[in-house]
């Protein structure tokens, strides 16, 4: 077993949720910003069930004026096992 630091989604998504009322935006606005049909992706992300994509996080980072790493809770003391 290896230490290896894994993103806690759940925290990630409370995460994007807080900081988006922090900037005071609503998942509309950030519907809008990204240009989705629905407003389910956004949700996903904040419930934890899905992270936004590479190219997403960094549109996020930059709406909410944050750093990528403010926005991704990583868990340093997660076990992965490594398949040789």
């Amino acid at each position: 077993m290896v230490n290896l630091p894994v993103i806690d989604m759940v925290r990630t998504g409370q995460n994007i949720g807080r900081l988006r009322k922090q900037a005071g935006l609503s998942v509309k606005d950030l519907q809008d910003i990204f240009g989705f049909a629905t407003p389910q992706a956004i949700y996903k992300w904040q419930q934890g069930a899905a992270l936004p994509t590479v190219d997403n996080l960094v549109v996020l980072a930059a709406v909410l004026q944050v750093r990528m790493d403010d926005i991704l809770v990583v868990d340093t003391a997660a076990q992965v096992k490594i398949s040789a």
